[in-house]
């Protein structure tokens, strides 16, 4: 409680200061949000007895959030057998993957495996099953855990994600104990530590400083094995920063390779997408307008310009773009910007 009470330090004073009043209310809804998801991953739950908890929803958004994904977490225990179960919906993009690291709430610091739906086998019903163990011999529709393996985070991406179906996951352990829990004093003070490591890994990054150069996309990258946190396996990813004054306007222009899905967000500070549920603040591949040849050009502004691909600041003077591509054929283009008046494109 004291590392939450004191967080507020980070948006509002020193070199993490948040530069706009909006980022600000922002730092103290993150607190209460990453409270929460730290709770519920590390104070009840339980490896032994594991049940899939909601990462990121509308009203809890941390660590990249976004519109079009659903998240789900689930602890392990690495000498453990598990199965999970569930069916694809609406899902373009669906993966289960296990993370390995400390076990101690710190964040993990390495992909042990990923499976999708581009492989695993699928019922009529876009049913699946997924073994999990020690012993369990690698597959389509299998993970081999590590004797570091402690975690794991669904993903699936919905093209329409406020109509179509969500995945639909459960998990069991195969071998674990018939009794009911008794945690003790050690086990409780254990489990308040893992939440407090996981909280404080989280304070150690965010806010993130906004860099000098702003309006820019840097160069996309694909995932590496060894990561930080719980990135995903199959993704590239490309992050750039805006800072707009009044009237301006940020055109971002590419092109996208074949892939089954891709997207850019727009976040603040602490990596939560501005709130999807009243303003275009993301999009899509699905939704995206594109132009004779393919490419795309997506507009940032805080008023509508009345062109395609428009995505609205929502009140933030600047901010983060962050763009994702899953199971692309290449590594993407480097997306172009340049800012110019929004008038102007409105006359265009």
């Amino acid at each position: 409680m004291d590392l939450i009470r004191d967080g507020e330090k980070l948006f509002t004073e020193g070199d993490r200061r948040v530069e706009d009043p909006q980022s600000v209310l922002e730092g103290y809804q993150w607190l209460t949000q990453i409270l929460a998801v730290a709770l519920d991953c590390y104070l009840w739950a339980d490896p032994l007895r594991p049940q899939m908890v909601q990462l990121t929803s509308p009203t809890r958004k941390w660590g990249g959030d976004n519109a079009d994904a659903f998240y789900w977490y689930a602890p392990v225990d690495p000498s453990r057998r598990y199965r999970v179960t569930g069916k694809k919906g609406d899902a373009i993009y669906l993966s289960l993957t296990a993370y390995g690291g400390p076990s101690d709430g710190h964040w993990s610091t390495r992909i042990v495996a990923t499976v999708n739906d581009t492989t695993m086998p699928l019922g009529d019903d876009g049913g699946f099953t997924i073994e999990l163990g020690p012993d369990v011999e690698p597959g389509a529709a299998s993970i081999r855990l590590d004797p570091d393996t402690t975690a794991l985070v669904t993903r699936d991406y919905l093209a329409q994600p406020f109509v179509g179906r969500q995945a639909e996951w459960r998990i069991e352990c195969l071998d674990g104990p018939a009794d009911p829990p008794r945690p003790d004093d050690a086990e409780l003070a254990a489990r308040y530590r893992r939440a407090t490591n996981f909280l404080r890994d989280l304070l150690a990054v965010f806010p993130i400083p906004l860099p000098p150069e702003r309006n820019t996309v840097q160069p996309p990258y694909p995932v590496p094995a060894q990561t930080y946190g719980w990135a995903a396996g199959d993704a590239s990813y490309a992050m750039g920063f805006f800072d707009l004054a009044d009237g301006e306007a940020l055109v971002i222009e590419g092109t996208s390779p074949p892939c089954v899905f891709w997207n850019l967000c727009l976040w603040n500070q602490y990596l939560q997408t501005f709130d999807y549920r009243y303003e275009q603040v993301t999009i899509n591949g699905e939704q995206c307008a594109y132009e004779a040849d393919g490419s795309w050009r997506i507009v940032v502004a805080a008023t509508d310009p009345g062109v395609p691909n428009w995505l609205s600041t929502a009140g933030h003077r600047s901010g983060v773009l962050w763009f994702r591509w899953f199971l692309a054929e290449s590594l993407p283009e480097q997306p172009r910007t340049r800012v110019m008046p929004v008038s102007d494109l409105s006359a265009n």
